[in-house]
């Protein structure tokens, strides 16, 4: 009986690439955030497919793009930390933009993967896909990977994605299970909390102030013998300008979140969720090393 496949596969991309869409169509779970706000994932988030062919362990990572701002060069080393350790790479494109200077960025990080290496060029359902235009990209870019290893998909509607699949378990190795068959992710509970509520937050909130938010999780405790898990959380802002906006006028922004997040979570929680969620101010978190090593650890 041939050895089943596994394999720890980073994805790589720019902002708004598609790469947590792509997580969660594969996983067939809501495991990372997704929003049309660049730059929303902050973390290396965990998701994990497990078929017949065997186990992969996606690593969605943050959008790679080129600031010298303190909160996005942490998020650019986070992107490049993971690379070094996986078994293979799903760089990811955006068929309805141009390549450009970050694209090459991300090529030239790319390069030194490529022998174990998938590009897919994703939206190629949307009128303005130019799948040509990646697929020449990735030619003069990265004339290593072959042209067989560049796929075609749309994260959104499912096209392509079982193929990708097992372009990636071609090139995984025969090797154990990272996870036991039942994880489709390794997160803990009150990174997940945090998660659907900053989730909810962004996807509410206009202009800067989704970039300048995080969840804090104050307390988290069991009660009813485990059926009931009660959190305090509060939602960060830097100014207290900002605190007013996302409390909302009557407080209808922060009950309309606190409501959202509660019914996600009970989508993916057995147990009830007793959610307390205020607001605070942080001021100028963002430029805060101790608070930036905390939340993007």
């Amino acid at each position: 009986m041939e050895e089943k496949k596994c394999a720890l596969v980073v994805i790589i991309g720019r902002p708004s690439a598609g790469k947590s869409t792509f997580l969660n169509d594969a996983c067939q779970e809501n495991v990372s955030i997704v929003s049309p706000i660049p730059q929303t994932t902050r973390n290396a988030i965990r998701g994990i497919v497990n078929t017949s062919l065997g186990q992969l362990v996606f690593v969605d990572t943050p959008g790679y793009h080129k600031s010298e701002k303190k909160l996005n060069l942490i998020l650019q080393q986070t992107a490049k930390d993971q690379l070094d350790g996986a078994d293979a790479v799903l760089y990811l494109l955006d068929a309805t933009r141009e390549g450009g200077e970050e694209e090459l960025l991300i090529s030239e990080l790319v390069r030194p993967y490529a022998a174990k290496t998938i590009v897919a060029a994703n939206k190629c359902d949307l009128p303005e896909a130019d799948i040509l235009a990646c697929k020449n990209f990735v030619a003069k870019a990265l004339p290593e990977i072959p042209s067989e290893r560049f796929y075609s998909i749309s994260a959104k509607t499912d096209a392509g994605v079982e193929d990708l699949l097992r372009a990636l378990y071609a090139i995984a190795p025969a090797q154990p299970n990272l996870y036991p068959e039942g994880f489709y992710t390794d997160q803990e509970v009150e990174f997940r909390i945090a998660e659907v509520i900053r989730g909810e937050a962004i996807n509410r909130l206009e202009q800067e102030i989704p970039h300048a938010i995080y969840v804090e999780i104050a307390d988290a405790e069991f009660k009813n013998d485990g059926k009931k898990l009660w959190v305090r959380a509060f939602l960060c802002v830097e100014r207290e300008s900002q605190k007013g906006i996302v409390i909302g006028k009557g407080a209808s922004m922060i009950k309309t979140i606190r409501m959202e997040s509660l019914k996600k979570l009970s989508e993916i929680f057995e147990y009830k969720i007793d959610l307390d969620l205020q607001v605070k101010v942080d001021k100028n978190w963002r430029q805060k090393d101790d608070r930036l090593s905390r939340l993007l650890k």
